[in-house]
This record gives structure tokens, C-alpha cells and sequence, in this order.
């Protein structure tokens, strides 16, 4: 079945970030299992558990998967494993080391679809729980396709409840100016596709970039896709929805 989007009449598209736009979805998941390794952390608990979610949320989700109880701290708590948020800023200390060391580049097949969007004057955003999703854009280039970005330090500034939540999509939806009901969200985690189906956005696409297509599906996805530039079929008229 071809799977064809009309990108170009939509108000506004409202991306994820890692995973759907970079492929940051592989170092933070090194970067979980190297903080999670006496907990024998796998692929399946970084899909159920910390995906997608705010790093707090996903330490405290983890650690209750595995019956473990912290006291929460506070942000600035220096890294370690006393609190979830000494936890969580260890996870992200050893995410901005790879980050440093390695860089990073987009997805050709997203940047299809961004190109097209920025031919046709349809504004996109980043909605990522991550407070890194600045550096991640700097660090990748890519920084003014997007005319707003909302990431976990927007999130703390305005207290938007994170994914799967829609109150950050909404968000985005509200700083461009363009009813929810006019956007389509592309998101790669059950967290956040949730999110998009709860917050009332004409389309919510699922990216599956490791075998997670049936619970984007059962999570909300209108559709699923390997990667976004399947989505755009030369020659063939696109619509809003499978054809």
C-alpha cells in the first residue's frame, strides 16, 4: 500500500525530534543503558519506559518497572544515583559526551519532507521532551528550518505537562498561530503519538525506525512509516490519508 501525505496543505507540521528528525533516538538509548546497566536496561524498556518522555518521568517510570523507589530531588543535583534527577543528569551528561564526540546529521528522508514544506510557506516546530533539542538542531544545522521549538526547558518555563500529554503540541500549535485541527504531528514514540491523538491534530504519522509500527498504531498513529519520504509519491496525487 502507498502511503501519500499533502504536507503542503497543511497549517503547520509539529515534528519530534529524536528519531523523526535526528537520529539522536541511538545515543540516547546508549546513554539509558550505560545508566540503567545493573538493571539489564534492553530496547524494550527504553520503547515502554523512557521514550519520548521527560527525563525525570522516564527515570521514575524505569525504575518503577523494576520496583525501585527514589526520593525525586531537585534539577541541579550533580550526577549520580541518590535521586531521579542526580539519575537523569547523569543519563544526559553521558548523551552530550557522545553528542560532542560524534556529531550528528538528519534524516535525508525528513528533510524531503522539510524541504517541500519550506518550498510551499508551511510553517514546522520541533516538539521534543529533551531540554537538549537546541544543541542537537545546532549540532545537526538545522536549527532555522523551524520556525519554533518546544523542548523540555519550554516545557519547565510554561509548565506543560510532557508526552503523552498533548499540551506540548498544543503548545507549538499556539506559538505559530495555527489551530491544532490544521496540524500534523510525525512522531517516532508511543508517548507521543499518544500525544498527538489526544490533542485533537488532523494527523498524527508514526516513524518506525526499529520494529515498533503495531503499538504506534495501537498508541494512535493514523499511519506508519518506515521514513518520511515514502510519503511523497512522484506522479501521484497526495491526500490526508493512506491511498
Amino acid at each position: 500500500m502507498t502511503l501519500s501525505i499533502n504536507w503542503t496543505r497543511a497549517g503547520a507540521v509539529l515534528f519530534d525530534l529524536d528519531g523523526v528528525v535526528t537520529p539522536t533516538a541511538r545515543i540516547h538509548e546508549r546513554a539509558w543503558a550505560e545508566l540503567f546497566a545493573d538493571y539489564d536496561f534492553t530496547s524494550d524498556d527504553y520503547l515502554a519506559h523512557v521514550d519520548g518522555r521527560p527525563r525525570y518521568d522516564g527515570v521514575q517510570t524505569f525504575l518503577r518497572s523494576r520496583g525501585v523507589e527514589l526520593p525525586w530531588g531537585d534539577p541541579s543535583d550533580p550526577p549520580g544515583d541518590d535521586t531521579i534527577c542526580a539519575m537523569g543528569n547523569r543519563k544526559n551528561a553521558a548523551f552530550n559526551d557522545v553528542l560532542e564526540r560524534d556529531g550528528i546529521a538528519p534524516y535525508p528522508g525528513t528533510m524531503v519532507v522539510i524541504d517541500a514544506l519550506d518550498a510551499h510557506g508551511v510553517p514546522s516546530a520541533i516538539v521534543s521532551s529533551s531540554r537538549n533539542a537546541r544543541s542537537v538542531l545546532d549540532a545537526a544545522g538545522i536549527t532555522e528550518r523551524f520556525a519554533t521549538v518546544v523542548d523540555g526547558t519550554t516545557a519547565a518555563e510554561e509548565q506543560l505537562a510532557g508526552k503523552p500529554d498533548p499540551a506540548m503540541f498544543l503548545a507549538a500549535a499556539r506559538h505559530l498561530a495555527v489551530d491544532p485541527a490544521q496540524c500534523i504531528v510525525v512522531e517516532d514514540a508511543t508517548s507521543g503519538v499518544a500525544a498527538g491523538a489526544a490533542g485533537g491534530f488532523s494527523l498524527v504519522v508514526g516513524v518506525d525506525r526499529g520494529g515498533n509500527r503495531e503499538a504506534l498504531l495501537a498508541h494512535g498513529a493514523d499511519l506508519v512509516v518506515d521514513d518520511l519520504d515514502e510519503t511523497i509519491v512522484t506522479g501521484s496525487p497526495v491526500t490526508g490519508a493512506p491511498s
